[in-house]
């Protein structure tokens, strides 16, 4: 019996198709294609404006750019999240600031954010929607406003994940989201800024072109973060798909929620009333994980840890010292479980039935000869 993979992208025919098409009009590196699907990603997000970048960092970097943050300005984030969250900070010439997460949802914390805008001052909040659930958007907005911050999503993990129906990407300055092939969907490799300003999404075209404004005519320094036309070819695709992928990951993480409620050893992850979590990561929490993931691995299943080492205890982090207990609690017992859509009913099946069996100490249903299986890899 195959192992059960913990990331397993769909590639289809109309991805094939699209891409060929490109191949066949010679357009490879930017046009039209790649304006199309800025187009079409914004107004999924319900924003004005989209530019497509190289990758979920770029994206990042590109937003702090557009909205004029840099040396001399401070960007508040979380500790518990891929590195990208707080590099791009730091590429951007801004400095880093943490604040601890909440340890159900793995977001930020607004009461951590508020002491920390009471001492110090901030000049914008990141806020990474962790795992596909939003971060609590009300009540950050309201400490931005409070404390003349600008807000900022890292939605790299949040396509269609949403708060009362307002989709993400529309819930602050500018958005930013990552196409890496584990995400809930992928161009290959790709990213996203959107926004509803429009000198905002001025500045970041302009950045991803090396300050370009017409042929050869270069109005600011800039970089090469473009997308290509064969990615954005794949991502107008994926797009097409994005929501049949939601509705089967939250159906199979539904699934594995019910099952767990019977599980006392572990604990399932939350969705907020009003948030709507689209599960880029299955993750619960367990005092023992390392036996946990044992246990699965015998049993045929991969797992992941996301995230085993907080940002600040990370060496390019090391000046930082910020009070942040719960994001190192969940460093230390977080592990995600496969809630991918490529799952069948049964494999879905199967993984119910082995995680009903560990609660009760049994042996793992035989999962046969170990079969190779897509790795931990890069997020961004």
């Amino acid at each position: 019996m195959s192992r059960i993979p913990i990331a397993d992208p769909d590639i289809g025919r109309d991805e094939h198709r699209r891409v060929a098409a490109v191949l066949e009009g010679g357009r490879l590196a930017d046009g039209p294609t790649v304006r199309a699907f800025e187009s079409a990603f914004a107004d999924r997000c319900g924003a004005p404006h989209g530019v497509a970048t190289s990758n979920g960092t770029t994206a990042l970097e590109t937003a702090m750019r557009a909205l004029e943050l840099g040396a001399g300005d401070t960007v508040l984030t979380s500790p518990f999240s891929f590195i990208a969250s707080a590099n791009a900070i730091r590429l951007a010439g801004a400095s880093v600031a943490f604040a601890d997460i909440d340890p159900s949802t793995y977001n930020l914390d607004p009461t951590a954010v508020e002491a920390v805008l009471e001492a110090q001052e901030v000049d914008a909040i990141l806020a990474v929607h962790l795992y596909g659930l939003p971060a609590p958007m009300d009540r950050l907005r309201e400490l931005a406003d409070e404390h003349d911050c600008l807000l900022i999503e890292d939605a790299a993990q949040a396509h269609a994940a949403a708060i009362d129906g307002q989709p993400v990407g529309s819930l602050g300055e500018a958005a930013c989201f990552s196409f890496y092939p584990t995400k809930n969907m992928t161009t290959g490799e790709g990213g996203m800024v959107v926004t509803d300003d429009e000198a905002v999404a001025d500045r970041a075209a302009r950045w991803v072109n090396h300050g370009r404004t017409e042929t050869y005519e270069h109005a600011t320094v800039g970089h090469n973060y473009r997308l290509t036309s064969l990615a954005a070819a794949i991502g107008l695709a994926q797009l097409n798909k994005l929501d049949e992928f939601t509705a089967a990951r939250r159906s199979t993480a539904a699934r594995l929620t019910e099952t767990l409620a019977d599980v006392d050893a572990i604990v399932p992850p939350t969705e907020p009333e009003g948030f709507r979590h689209v599960y880029h990561q299955y993750t619960v929490r367990t005092d023992d994980r390392e036996a946990f993931r044992s246990y699965l691995d015998e049993a045929g299943v991969d797992t992941a840890v996301y995230y085993p080492t907080p940002i600040h205890h990370q060496p390019p982090y090391a000046d930082h010292e910020p009070t942040a207990p719960e994001a190192e609690a969940a460093a230390e017992s977080v592990v995600s479980l496969p809630v991918h859509p490529g799952l069948s009913e049964r494999q879905i099946d199967r993984l119910t039935t082995i995680l009903r069996a560990y609660d009760r100490l049994e042996d793992p249903v035989d999962a046969g000869p170990p079969a190779t299986a897509e790795g931990e890899g890069a997020d961004d």
